[in-house]
């Protein structure tokens, strides 16, 4: 056999393809292709003068097809790929509010997928997954460099590392000529991979669920409609499966049937939960007005912006309202000290002829600590409803190993003292105030409060409507990061989060964003901007009936850890029938 045969020979035991040789007869048979090629040897310095390198789709590199010397050469550089590979990461946040491209969601993943199944080995795919991993996180999260400076890029650095192995996943299953199994497999495992890494920084201690995939499209209502079946867990998973058959339709050769399939079969599942998902049923109204200061009155302390709450609520008076909703933080005293403040509170809600939800941030009476507490106000006073928020923002009401990164409040604005932690979920009945005495007449609902980014997740608001809450409530206050993504971000979370229970949610804020969604997760009313100082009445729909989502709860998680575990238990399984090569074997 000639040189050129002999090395053409080499690579297709390599697994590549080779165009126009006819003398098949002499040549070795390639390798199995239900494996990734076995890039981690060293690149092709033996092929015969005159032969071009022989790839799966073109012959200048693996899956990319004919590209410059220049491109090469960056992409070989160990600074440029990372720089190319951030930047990849960081694209999906274009999908989030502010810029709200929700269609951008489909496509964003599709270079970062590109780079990491190009790799030339698995360790190289570890690192494209692991920077992808920070530049989406950073820039998800670049709102709050002005506040934790340069712990905003450790935090992202650091959880970046969830997605090294996904990134080792994407080049197993996409790299070099992938059979229609391993296709296949990717449209199964890539989305559970990353469902799985979204899963383990949902932990509080973590960072929280802020930036979920599938939370990009809370103004797509079919999108809505699948959360409603599966939560926020199954939107993302048909999220990274549309943009895993994109990557299959634009760097496999002669993948087009499997990969219009997986978009088809995405779109299917989208339209299957629009025709046959329960729906919630109407069951009323109820009249809620939300109070926003705004950032002009009471940034700089808890008493103007409280004279500017009251004064904004008085102006409620005869317009029928049936519960009015404070933001986080509008009371900066605890009102059992301070009774004169749960006098005037009460004198509002007389006024008003509706109970007041407020929320209360100071050291408690009873209990050591600072809490953030929402609390129910009638005519007569507080009611005895409160509930303590439960998951606290890491650096910004509690820091993590207080003694080893006490530090950061020296550099940001980390909190000074941990705020204490509350203990159970509260769903509160409540009245309608009876005029302007203080008994209260029937009860129209029972509401579920949640304190600040707690309405990020899913589980939380699932377990008030499994304990009977009609209408959800999330108070916020974004003062600090007015002007940037944060607000938009965190009120888009209610329209999910309405659409996953099937029950109304209001997001009352000090500063704006503040929002009204109804059960399906559509707009009720117009918000209230970073620019308003308002209270504003809404005519929310209320609803009864439960989802698939309430009654099944994270079932998509649960079945992307299956599938995952099924994908080790196979490799594993390969790995031990594999027989182990002796020195010189070929």
């Amino acid at each position: 056999m000639d040189v050129t045969g002999r090395a053409i020979g080499a690579l297709r035991m390599r697994g590549f393809r080779v165009e126009g040789h006819r003398d098949r007869k002499d040549l070795p048979r390639p390798r199995d292709t239900d494996g990734p090629p076995d890039t981690d040897r060293a690149p092709d310095t033996d092929r015969a003068p005159g032969t071009r390198r022989a790839t799966a789709t073109g012959p200048d590199g693996p899956g990319e097809g004919p590209r410059t010397d220049t491109a090469r050469r960056l992409l070989d550089s160990r600074w440029w790929r990372g720089a190319a590979v951030a930047l990849a990461g960081a694209l999906p946040a274009l999908a989030f509010p502010a810029p709200s491209w929700w269609w951008f969601a489909y496509v964003a993943l599709v270079p970062w997928m590109l780079l990491a199944r190009s790799a030339p080995t698995a360790r190289r795919a570890a690192y494209d997954g692991w920077i992808g991993g920070a530049g989406f996180m950073l820039a998800v999260h670049h709102w709050l460099i002005p506040s934790l400076h340069v712990f905003t890029f450790v935090i992202a650095v650091l959880l970046g590392l969830l997605w090294a192995p996904w990134g080792v996943l994407v080049r197993h299953l996409l790299g070099g000529l992938p059979s229609a199994g391993r296709i296949a497999a990717a449209f199964v495992l890539l989305p559970a991979a990353w469902l799985t890494v979204e899963l383990v920084r949902s932990w509080e201690g973590l960072g929280g669920p802020w930036g979920l995939l599938g939370s990009s499209q809370w103004q797509v209502e079919p999108a809505l409609r699948v959360a409603s079946v599966g939560g926020v867990w199954l939107v993302s998973l048909l999220v990274v499966a549309v943009n895993t058959a994109v990557t299959v339709l634009v760097a496999v050769d002669g993948a087009r049937v499997p990969a219009v399939a997986g978009i088809v079969l995405a779109a299917v599942v989208a339209g299957a939960a629009w025709a046959w998902a329960p729906r919630p049923e109407r069951a009323g109204s109820a009249r809620v007005a939300v109070v926003q200061p705004g950032s002009q009155n009471g940034v700089g302390g808890p008493g103007p912006r409280f004279a500017r709450e009251e004064a904004l609520t008085r102006g409620l008076a005869g317009r029928g309202v049936d519960l009015v909703v404070w933001g986080e933080s509008s009371v900066g005293q605890d009102l059992v000290r301070h009774p004169e403040l749960a006098d005037r509170i009460a004198r509002l809600s007389r006024e008003v002829g509706a109970q007041i939800l407020v929320n209360v941030d100071a050291r408690r009476s009873d209990k050591p600590g600072i809490f953030k507490s929402a609390i129910l106000v009638g005519p007569g006073g507080p009611t005895g409803d409160r509930y303590d928020k439960m998951r606290l923002v890491p650096f910004g009401e509690y820091v993590p190993a207080r003694a080893l990164l006490g530090w950061a409040t020296l550099v940001g604005k980390a909190a000074g003292e941990d705020r204490m932690r509350g203990q159970a979920p509260v769903v509160m009945p409540v009245a309608e105030a009876a005029g302007n005495g203080p008994s209260k007449a029937r009860a129209w609902g029972k509401v579920g409060p949640l304190v600040c980014f707690e309405s990020a997740f899913p589980d939380m608001s699932r377990q008030l409507t499994r304990q009977g809450a009609n209408l959800l409530l999330a108070q916020s206050a974004t003062a600090t990061f007015q002007n940037s993504w944060a607000p938009a971000q965190h009120a888009s979370l209610a329209a999910v989060r309405a659409a996953e229970n099937g029950r109304p949610m209001v997001h009352a804020t000090l500063t704006g964003i503040s929002a009204v969604y109804g059960p399906d997760g559509a707009p009720v009313g117009t918000p209230l901007g970073t620019d308003a100082s308002a209270a504003r009445v809404y005519d929310v729909p209320l609803a009864e009936g439960s989802t698939l989502y309430v009654r099944l709860g994270d079932w998509a998680v649960y079945g992307s850890l299956v599938a995952l575990v099924v994908l080790g238990a196979v490799e594993g399984a390969r790995a031990v029938r594999r027989p182990t090569r002796t020195p010189g074997s070929p």
